[in-house]
């Protein structure tokens, strides 16, 4: 029997991409799934340079691996990646490795670290973004957990990786379950940029009856600038796709009801365990729970009336400012997930190294765009920067663009155009950059009604009032 140097179990389209991805590049690789279909797909799309294997035998699979045994699992998330593992420990040696390439939540990462070092194998929690394509042919992948089994499989995350200016866009991204945290922290992220994305789209459409094939010289031009990125990039080709059944444009027919997946919420439940102000992901998570509620969204559209849209004088200065305002947003929607990870870091003791976090998102992954190499930049001088609004060149583009936000804002808002992104992005910038904010009230208030302490400006301690109700 042939001795293979990785194993995948779970060889659905992601799986088997990335194990096609991985053969390409010089591997051998073995597959396992219990759907006999796969398996033969699998064999079929094969080329004849590769080397890899499928079968439905997790005994036969197991023992096909050269030792110690390097084995990816690319299942969903929760039970069924808890069921493998119990099914596959029995047949594992001490000092191999367990690899989970899917978005699983990081507490459960964190159990299985621990659960298999046990039995003396190593675990590891792994990312993967970019898709089916990117699994394919060059994703972003964030490995963190167990360092042996990273330097171990490092070659190999090396080599199938994407590349940037010829560095490979994956690093070891910390202790315990930091590659799925960086994950989920990348989706998050991702929800937001998306969310923004839509409310710019509205915008145009809206406030500047600009039809699809003007939207899509918009992004095209915006994508082609300081603005390139993934996910701007495929909001162009969207707006020229046509509809197969009625002839027009395929996204005047797509339902507004957003699905998730979960990690977007992850990340704002995560935030406010943590105590990290990201509203901006926040507002993305609810935006799409919104959607959901399209009849009761009917019904109050009838129940309502809409404030009559005024069209901007200037159509060319408007969507320059659309522009300019999605931008700086989308800038901040990253400045509040690496926020995130600054804290997580320091509370889980994960040592995330940001550097290297922005570093391997310049390519293969969803949130992929120019203005990471700024970031990278940034990061590089200051490793340990807690917060990119603080670093002075960035400071330079957000004051060059912070006017047309504000403007944005003022005219969705006047003309009833709903932009719960845009409008968070801007009180999430105007409060961080606050010297004195309200709170003080607040926390008068708390000491009030429930001798909750204050403390003072202009001396040391914690104090409590007996309130005085003037109304006795």
């Amino acid at each position: 029997m042939s001795t293979y140097n990785y194993g995948m179990i779970g060889i659905g389209v992601m799986g088997r991409n990335l194990l096609y991805n991985i053969a390409e590049n010089g591997f051998s690789i073995a597959g396992f799934d219990l759907d006999k279909q796969k398996i033969n797909d699998l064999k079929e799309g094969a080329t004849s340079e590769m080397t890899v294997q499928g079968t439905d035998s997790l005994e036969e699979f197991v023992s096909s691996l050269e030792t110690p045994r390097k084995i990816i699992l690319m299942v969903p998330a929760g039970k069924p990646v808890d069921a493998v593992l119990e099914n596959i420990k029995p047949l594992l040696s001490k000092g191999d490795i367990v690899i989970d390439a899917g978005n699983s939540y990081f507490k459960d990462t964190n159990r299985r670290v621990s659960d298999l070092a046990t039995q003396g194998l190593h675990f590891m929690g792994m990312g993967v973004s970019g898709g089916e394509k990117g699994a394919r042919f060059g994703p972003s992948i964030m490995p963190g957990g167990d360092l042996e089994a990273f330097h171990s499989v490092r070659p190999m995350l090396e080599a199938i990786s994407a590349k940037v200016n010829g560095e490979s866009c994956t690093a070891y991204m910390g202790k315990d379950a930091a590659g799925h945290y960086v994950k989920m922290v990348h989706n998050g992220i991702e929800y937001a940029i998306m969310q923004l994305i839509s409310e710019a789209y509205d915008l145009l459409r809206k406030g500047a009856n600009l039809n699809n094939d003007q939207l899509y010289e918009v992004f095209k031009k915006w994508n082609d600038g300081e603005m390139n990125s993934f996910l701007i990039e495929i909001t162009r080709d969207i707006f020229q796709q046509k509809d197969s059944i009625t002839g027009g444009f395929l996204l005047d027919q797509i339902l507004d009801k957003a699905g998730s997946k979960g990690t977007g919420k992850w990340t704002s439940e995560e935030a406010l365990e943590t105590g990290v102000a990201i509203p901006t992901i926040d507002a993305a998570v609810a935006s799409r729970t919104l959607s959901s509620y399209k009849e009761e969204r009917i019904q109050a559209s009838k129940l309502y009336t809409k404030v009559e849209i005024t069209k901007p004088e200037d159509i060319d200065l408007f969507i320059q400012e659309v522009g300019d305002a999605l931008f700086l947003s989308i800038l901040i929607s990253y400045t509040q997930g690496l926020s995130l990870l600054v804290k997580a870091s320091e509370e889980y003791g994960f040592q995330i190294p940001l550097k290297d976090v922005v570093k391997i998102w310049r390519g293969g992954c969803i949130i992929r765009s120019s203005l990471l190499e700024k970031f990278y930049e940034v990061y590089t001088e200051d490793p340990n920067l807690s917060n990119i609004l603080l670093n002075n060149k960035i400071a330079e583009i957000v004051k060059s663009k912070v006017t047309s936000l504000r403007k944005t804002n003022a005219f969705a808002v006047t003309n009833g155009i709903a932009t719960l992104g845009l409008q968070t992005v801007l009180a999430y910038f105007d409060a961080y950059t606050t010297e004195s904010l309200p709170v003080n009230l607040i926390q008068a208030q708390r000491d009030y009604f429930g001798a909750h302490t204050y403390q003072r400006k202009d001396q040391e301690g914690i104090f409590h009032t007996q309130w005085e109700n003037t109304n006795n």
